[in-house]
């Protein structure tokens, strides 16, 4: 198999991986490759596997057991509690997720306001049309890859590179906020909302209002998710 591209690697991983349950025909329960075995074939780090593999978890296509490995899941039939049973094991990350990204992200906006080109608002634009796309299609996937792409065009067009890695960090390595988050019940369809009033306030240079839309939308994310939590048994 050809190495995979540097290009969206966590998200060409996870494609691979999806190619490989196919390929190689693995049933539900059958055990999957182990990390360090799908870092070998598909020639990528362990830590874009790990990454991967983590949201492979939270949307139902294979479960990790502790020891054991990991195992391919009746995708189909399940429905979201394999994502249930991921939510009530990582509280603390979400919680952490969201409060640097309360710190970084508002000002992140107020800057893309004053400094957004173009190309930076059409880009933006774009990601923003891709999660309507796949929010009407319950692609939950794509969803959150869309999401994070938003949010780090976001950050790029402050023309500030720190925050522009920082940021990158965020949506390529710590997927715990985006997965909690958008398989909350009733989040992608607000977050369709919340997205485009930040864009909105950027388009228009409105430095204020780009800061408070976007601490708006993570602080209904986090409260809604906390809501769901506290309800599960």
């Amino acid at each position: 198999m050809k190495p995979i591209k540097k290009i969206r690697l966590s998200d060409s991983v996870i494609n691979a991986i999806k190619k490989k349950v196919a390929e190689k025909n693995f049933k539900p329960g059958d055990k999957f490759y182990s990390e360090n075995e799908l870092s070998r074939q598909l020639q990528v780090s362990r830590s874009s596997v790990r990454e991967a593999i983590r949201i492979l978890e939270a949307t139902g296509y294979v479960v990790v057991k502790q020891g054991k490995g990991i195992f391919i899941t009746d995708f189909d039939s399940q429905n979201f509690q394999p994502f249930v049973n991921w939510l009530k094991f990582n509280e603390q990350h979400i919680l952490d997720h969201f409060e640097v990204r309360l710190i970084v992200e508002p000002k992140a906006a107020a800057f893309a306001a004053e400094k957004a080109n173009t190309e930076d608002i059409r880009k933006m634009e774009e990601a923003l049309d891709q999660f309507d796309l796949y929010a009407g299609s319950k692609n939950n996937t794509e969803i959150i890859k869309s999401d994070r792409k938003f949010h780090r065009w976001l950050a790029k067009s402050t023309k500030n590179s720190t925050l522009y890695v920082l940021m990158k960090s965020v949506t390529t390595s710590l997927p715990n906020g985006w997965i909690s988050s958008l398989h909350t019940p009733g989040r992608i369809e607000k977050t369709v909302h919340e997205h485009r009033a930040v864009l909105e306030a950027i388009k228009n240079g409105d430095k204020n209002g780009a800061e408070k839309a976007m601490t708006r939308h993570l602080e209904n994310a986090l409260s809604d998710i906390r809501t769901h939590m506290s309800s599960l048994p």
